[in-house]
């Protein structure tokens, strides 16, 4: 009668595969869409900034994103010091790490006191649009230009992608300006324009700094600069 049974060789091997591949190291760069990193980015930009303006006061946000921005620091701390640990959870790194972020804290640091920074910095209709900036305009124009990006203006930065990012920028600054009088909705109209056309262009600089740190402290500063100009 024929053995069936699987060798002991092979059983080890197919086990070592498994465990190779369970423990694999992120592998995505910043060319690749991931999804799943970038949905995760908008939800925390965009439930935060809801919850500024609907729920809490300036006190309290920045109580609890100063201590979410701390546990944040302390866990990639935790992860980078002890990377046998962080091996286990590789499901979850291989998601939303990038590969140059396997040996460096990853671009949730720079994520969380960019929004910190913003509440502490600018007044609350500014900061509000820095924070949907960065939840919405800079996730939807990576998407655009990776996906269907075909004119290349600088390097990681295409026309289609800027176009994404001015649109969206647009109606966050125009229904965050906009106070629901006739009179200035031709100028709300001007100023979210030159809002979204200026933060396109900061976007596109090929800055050597972290755009998740950038992009919503630019677009700040020039929402509450265009505030003295247009109204």
């Amino acid at each position: 009668m024929e053995d069936t049974k699987t060798p002991k060789n092979s059983l080890n091997i197919v086990s070592e595969k498994e465990q190779e591949k369970s423990t694999k190291a992120p592998t995505k760069t910043r060319h690749d869409l991931q999804i799943g990193r970038r949905v995760f980015h908008f939800l925390n930009g965009f439930s935060i900034a809801m919850a500024y303006k609907y729920f809490f006061t300036h006190t309290r946000i920045v109580s609890i994103l100063g201590t979410i921005a701390c546990t944040a620091y302390i866990l990639e701390q935790l992860r980078l010091a002890y990377p046998e640990i962080s091996k286990k959870f590789s499901w979850f790194t291989n998601i939303f790490l990038r590969a140059e972020e396997e040996l460096k804290e990853s671009a949730m640091i720079p994520y969380a006191m960019a929004i910190l920074l913003s509440i502490l910095t600018f007044p609350k209709p500014y900061a509000l649009i820095a924070i949907f900036t960065l939840a919405i305009a800079d996730p939807l124009s990576a998407i655009i230009g990776i996906r269907f990006g075909k004119h290349r203006v600088v390097s990681h930065k295409t026309l289609e992608g800027s176009a994404a990012f001015f649109v969206a920028t647009f109606f966050i600054s125009f229904f965050i300006l906009y106070s629901g009088e006739t009179d200035f909705f031709w100028i709300t109209i001007g100023a979210a324009s030159v809002i979204a056309l200026f933060s396109s262009i900061f976007e596109m600089l090929p800055i050597k700094l972290d755009d998740n740190l950038t992009i919503p402290l630019a677009v700040g500063f020039l929402a509450w600069f265009c505030s003295f100009i247009f109204f």
